[in-house]
Formats: structure tokens, C-alpha cells, sequence
């Protein structure tokens, strides 16, 4: 449930994307609460990444992103990333050709302090200590979980309030990914981080989420109940998640 009756952290209203002529996000409303875990649901071209991009500045749209209360609507990524917003593509992007120590210090290239670099830094290698051992090594030569660790790690070298997680099941094993869905709930419980993720692999998903959207066709239906709940409702399974 929504944590706080207060303003949101994130809102995000009649939220519309096309691709030319054809819509794909349908007028949409979400909202966050600070501290939540939020998992988006959907089959494929449901307009799941579309609302990331989105919400992140990284396609034009019709409707209102507000993080904290101030305008985000309409603005570039540099700017969502200056405000507290990170996006975390697809696929645990990072530059392979780079060392890992690399790809971390351009995450904080919003920092201009060298101490809250040092800072933010000192926190990853915490969080991802293989990062730590590993921080010369190219990231091409990580392993897929390795290289979703480092992409989550390059998007928290920006200190963010909210992160915006795009399908991190694509490419990893089952024990890889339960690995990194537990740094994703260490991160939400230690550094207080808000996360929206999209996700397909929604079973291995739902036990770490506070709340549930699911997203058919363009349109988002907020689903009731708990993520224990969800998981023993058969009849939802089968009319909705599959």
C-alpha cells in the first residue's frame, strides 16, 4: 500500500507516448510513496519500457512527472539525474571496454564534490563487494550478474532518490537474478532508495514488492492486496500474470 497520504515522491499523471501515429502509453497515473518498491507487470508491448523512458526524460510525452513535488515534465535526463532519478536499462548496460572502476566514476559525473564521489563510491564497493575486487577488471569480462550488479552500482554513484529498474530477469540465471533482487531490497532497506522496476519474472519479483501494477495494452490497473496475497491467488494468476 501506498506508505503515506502525504504527496507522493513520484507522480506521474495522463502520462501519453506514440510512436507516430500509434499510441502505446494511454493516459497513465502512478504514484510513489519515498521508500516503496514497486514492481510494473506486463507482457511484452504492454508499454512497460515506454514509461520508464518516459518518466526519465528520454522520450516526449503528454501529461505531468513530478518527483518531490517539482516539474520534472518535459525536462531532459541530465536534469532527472541532477533532481534524484536514475534509469537501469535493459540487459545491466555498461561499457565493456572500460574497467569497472571506470564505469563507476561516470555514474557520478552529476557530483561535483570529489568527497561525495568518494562517498558514493565507498558505498557500491559495500553494497557489490566483488565490484571492489574486481574494479580493474574490464566489465566485458564480468559475468551477466556481475555486469546487472555494475549497472545498478553505476546508477547509485549519482546518490538517487528513485530508481527506475528495466526488466533485470533478461539474461540471468535464476540464482543470479535472487541475487540481485536481494541488493535491490538491500538498497531499498539500507540506503532508503524508492524503485520502480519493470519486470516479467514477476513470482521471483513479488516477495520483495510493496505494491503491484499491471500494465495491458497502454493502460495500468493498480492490483489489490499484498505480494503474499498476490502469490496465493490463483484466479489473478491465471487472469492476469500467468
Amino acid at each position: 500500500m501506498l506508505r503515506s497520504t502525504t504527496e507522493a515522491l513520484l507522480e506521474v499523471a495522463g502520462l501519453r507516448v506514440s510512436y507516430g501515429a500509434k499510441p502505446v502509453v494511454l493516459g497513465i497515473d502512478l504514484r510513489l510513496a519515498a521508500g516503496e518498491i514497486v514492481v510494473m507487470y506486463g507482457p511484452n508491448g504492454a508499454g512497460k519500457t515506454t514509461t520508464l523512458h518516459a518518466i526519465f526524460g528520454l522520450l516526449p510525452y503528454q501529461g505531468r512527472v513530478r518527483l518531490r513535488g517539482a516539474e520534472l515534465t518535459g525536462r531532459p535526463p541530465a536534469q532527472h539525474l541532477r533532481a534524484g532519478v536514475t534509469l537501469i536499462p535493459q540487459g545491466g548496460y555498461t561499457f565493456g571496454e572500460m574497467s569497472v572502476g571506470e564505469n563507476l566514476e561516470l555514474g557520478a559525473w552529476t557530483l561535483a564534490d570529489r568527497r561525495g564521489r568518494a562517498r558514493q563510491l565507498e558505498q557500491v564497493f559495500v553494497l557489490f563487494p566483488v565490484l571492489a575486487e574486481r574494479r580493474r577488471q574490464r566489465a566485458a569480462s564480468l559475468s551477466g550478474g556481475e555486469r546487472q550488479m555494475l549497472a545498478i552500482g553505476i546508477g547509485l554513484m549519482s546518490a538517487p532518490v528513485l530508481l527506475l529498474i528495466d526488466e533485470p530477469s533478461i539474461g540471468l540465471a535464476p540464482l543470479a537474478l535472487e541475487a540481485t533482487l536481494g541488493k535491490v531490497k538491500e538498497i531499498n532497506r539500507e540506503l532508503g532508495t524508492t524503485i520502480l522496476m519493470v519486470e516479467q519474472n514477476v513470482r521471483q519479483v513479488l516477495p520483495i514488492a510493496d505494491r503491484v501494477y499491471l500494465m495491458k495494452l497502454g493502460t495500468l490497473v493498480a492490483l489489490d492486496g499484498g505480494p503474499a496475497e498476490l502469490l496465493r491467488n490463483e484466479a489473478l494468476w491465471r487472469a492476469y500474470l500467468g
